[in-house]
C-alpha cells in the first residue's frame, strides 16, 4: 500500500518509489489554534505566504479543462441559504483537467477530475433524479444532464495515449466510480500505468459510508481496486513543477485542491465553491447571493449537499482563494477554477454565474 507522510514520504514495498512527490510544510498546524477566528487568520496569512512562493517557482507545461456533462444540482446546495429564488436546480459543468509537469524523473501527466460520466449516473442522488422522468428518462437526461464529451474523446483530440497518463485524481470522490480507469478484480484499467492520488481520510471515508454521505457517492466504485494502484497521501504534496494538492477539508473530510502556476497566475481547483461568486459573494448578481453575503458577513458561499465539517470548509475556501489571488480576467473575483462550475440554463432562471471562467488552455502538450 502506498502512503505518503512527513518522514517518509512514500512506502510501497513492491515498486519503485514514487520519488517526485514531496510534502509541503507550510501549513502544518495551521488548522490547530482553539478558536476557529484565529484559525482562519492563521491560514489566511500562510496561504498568502504560500502564494508569494509558489508564484516565484516554475510554471505547468500545458493545462487544459474539457467539458464532460452538464448536471442538475440542487441550488439550497450549491449557494448554502443564499439563493434568493424558488429555483430548485442549477447546472454544473463537470470538467476534466489535463496537466503536465517537470519532475526530477521527467514530465509527467495528471488527469485531474476524469469522471466515468456512465458509470457516475448510478450515484443514488442522480439516479433517483433521472428514474423521475419515468418512461422519459433518455429525453430527460438529454436535456437535463447532456454529455459534451468524455475521458476518452479528450485524450484523442489532444493526442495523449492512455499509456502517457501518470496520476489521476479528483478533489474528493464524490460520484466518482473509479473502476474503470484503475481496473479492478483482475481486470485492466484504461490508463495501465496511473496511479490514483488521493487523501487518506478520503479514502478511509468510502470505506464505510454513512447516510448523510452515501447519496452522493457512487456505490462499489472502488471495489476490486489494487492498492498498488493507489497513493494515500497523508499532507499537502508537490508533485512537480508549478502543481501541489493541498489538503482543503470540508465539502469531505477528504478534501483537497489541484494548485497549478500557469502564464495566467495560480489556479486553484476544487468543489468546496461551484462558483466564482461563491467565493466572493459581495460582488455576486446571483439573486439573493450579494445580499445574504452583507446582512450575515460571510465571506464565501459553501457548496453543501453533504456539509461533513462545515467551519473547515469555510476555513478552506478562504485558503482557496488568497493562493489563487485575483483573476487577470476580472479582478473582481479569484483564480478558483471550480471542478464543477455552475453554468446558466434556460430552464433554471437567475442561476447564471456573475463571472465563469470557460474552458482553459496553457502551454504545449507532449504526447512522447
Amino acid at each position: 500500500m502506498a502512503k505518503v507522510n512527513i518522514s517518509k514520504l512514500v512506502k510501497k514495498p513492491s515498486s519503485k518509489k514514487d520519488t517526485s512527490l514531496k510534502p509541503i510544510k507550510d501549513f502544518l498546524g495551521s488548522r490547530s489554534l482553539p478558536a476557529p477566528v484565529d484559525r482562519l487568520e492563521d491560514v489566511r496569512k500562510r496561504a498568502r505566504r504560500f502564494r508569494d512562493k509558489f508564484l516565484s517557482g516554475p510554471q505547468i507545461v500545458y493545462y487544459k479543462s474539457f467539458d464532460l456533462v452538464r448536471v442538475p444540482y440542487p441550488t439550497k446546495y450549491a449557494l448554502l441559504n443564499a439563493f434568493s429564488l424558488p429555483t430548485p436546480f442549477l447546472h454544473i459543468i463537470n470538467r476534466l483537467f489535463i496537466i503536465q509537469y517537470k519532475t526530477s524523473e521527467g514530465i509527467k501527466t495528471l488527469l485531474f477530475s476524469p469522471s466515468d460520466v456512465d458509470a457516475n449516473a448510478e450515484t443514488p442522488f442522480f439516479k433517483r433524479l433521472s428514474q423521475s422522468f419515468g418512461p422519459f428518462q433518455n429525453i430527460g437526461r438529454k436535456i437535463m444532464a447532456p454529455t459534451l464529451n468524455t475521458v476518452e474523446e479528450c485524450l484523442k483530440q489532444v493526442g495523449l495515449p492512455p499509456e502517457k497518463v501518470d496520476y489521476i485524481s479528483f478533489d474528493h470522490l464524490h460520484t466518482q466510480d473509479l473502476r474503470k480507469w484503475l481496473g479492478a478484480n483482475g481486470q485492466p484499467g484504461y490508463f495501465p500505468n496511473a496511479k490514483l492520488l488521493v487523501m487518506k481520510e478520503e479514502w478511509n471515508s468510502i470505506q464505510g459510508l454513512l447516510p448523510p454521505q452515501s447519496d452522493w457517492y457512487c456505490p462499489n466504485g472502488s471495489g476490486g481496486i489494487s492498492m498498488d494502484r493507489v497513493v494515500l497521501l497523508d499532507s499537502d504534496t508537490e508533485l512537480g513543477g508549478g502543481v501541489a494538492l493541498i489538503k482543503t477539508p470540508g465539502h469531505t473530510y477528504g478534501n483537497h485542491s489541484l494548485v497549478a502556476n500557469t502564464p495566467e497566475g495560480i489556479f486553484v481547483t476544487s468543489e468546496n465553491g461551484v462558483s466564482a461568486d461563491n467565493y466572493n459573494p459581495l460582488k455576486s448578481r446571483i439573486p439573493g447571493v450579494r445580499k445574504y453575503a452583507k446582512n450575515t458577513g460571510m465571506e464565501v458561499i459553501l457548496n453543501g449537499n453533504t456539509l461533513e465539517i462545515g467551519l473547515d470548509q469555510y476555513i478552506s475556501m478562504v485558503l482557496e482563494k488568497e493562493i489563487a489571488g485575483p483573476s487577470l480576467r476580472n479582478p473582481e473575483f479569484y483564480n478558483v477554477m471550480p471542478s464543477s462550475e455552475m453554468s446558466g440554463f434556460w430552464l433554471f432562471p437567475g442561476t447564471s454565474p456573475t463571472f465563469s471562467f470557460g474552458q482553459l488552455e496553457f502551454g504545449n502538450i507532449v504526447t512522447h
